[in-house]
């Protein structure tokens, strides 16, 4: 037997960890950076920009009345798409060097104040408070014996929105004119008026439009629509391209919202 007392046994002693190497210098880790309001706002118009093009591609494509077109037809609706998304991707990159120049470290405030002047004439020209001139195309429709109802002048500027215009108004004769925004509505009035946003106008119509002339005009000219239907009736339309430009400046006073309010 050895004469040495029995040991207890040793627990191990917890072994501290290293710190980590920013605390060590000193300096506080840092916590990851949040997306910031410019980019996620970039992101949903981009995102919004591809939906978009999504569903008209694939609304054109399972159209019934697209198999009953002829080959020029078709190849006019394809050259209209492909215009539609060269536009897209023109504002995609447009709006990828928005981000770009935003989030670019030490931007300056006079660049962030230039930006957002720039994006309020554009919101000023969509709600039509800010008069617009642009390339495009004015149409003139003269209806037959049943005239023009609100339906055939709603098709033309539905038409024309689809082409891509960008700004849009009517005159009617007398001098009437009504700038066309998102909530712009059309009926039939006495005596053969179309009443757009309780304004009566009467034939001839003339819509002007700002776009891409090349894509606005055969937008019109596409079988079974606003030119095929007015002349099935016995009516006329002329639609003239506007490479040169045109001026939409008719506007209108801006509304306050009645129940909206920002979200903030």
């Amino acid at each position: 037997m050895s004469d040495e007392p029995d040991r207890e046994p040793v627990e191990d002693e917890p072994v501290e960890e290293e710190p980590a190497a920013a605390e060590d210098a000193g300096e506080p880790a840092r916590r990851p950076r949040r997306p910031s309001g410019t980019r996620l706002l970039v992101a949903g118009l981009l995102a919004l920009l591809g939906f978009t093009l999504a569903i008209q591609v694939r609304s054109v494509a399972e159209d019934p009345t697209v198999a009953a077109l002829g080959e020029e037809d078709l190849v006019r609706i394809l050259a209209n798409l492909d215009a539609h998304e060269e536009r897209l991707r023109q504002e995609i990159g447009e709006l990828q060097e928005t981000q770009r120049r935003l989030t670019t470290a030490g931007e300056s405030q006079q660049e962030a104040l230039a930006e957002a002047a720039r994006r309020a004439d554009e919101l000023g020209i969509l709600a039509g408070t800010l008069p617009a001139t642009g390339p495009g195309a004015v149409v003139t429709l003269r209806g037959g014996p049943e005239g023009i109802d609100a339906a055939t002048l709603l098709d033309a500027v539905q038409e024309l929105r689809s082409a891509g215009a960008e700004s849009i108004q009517i005159d009617g004769a007398g001098g009437a004119s009504v700038r066309v925004v998102a909530s712009t509505y059309f009926l039939d009035g006495e005596d053969g008026a179309v009443v757009v946003d309780g304004t009566p106008l009467r034939s001839p119509y003339t819509v002007t439009a700002i776009g891409e002339p090349e894509t606005l005009a055969p937008a019109l000219r596409i079988p079974g629509g606003v030119v095929a239907s007015v002349e099935e009736d016995g009516g006329t339309v002329t639609v003239q391209e506007k490479p040169a430009g045109v001026d939409v400046s008719t506007v209108r006073e801006p509304a306050a919202p009645q129940y909206a309010r920002p979200d903030s």
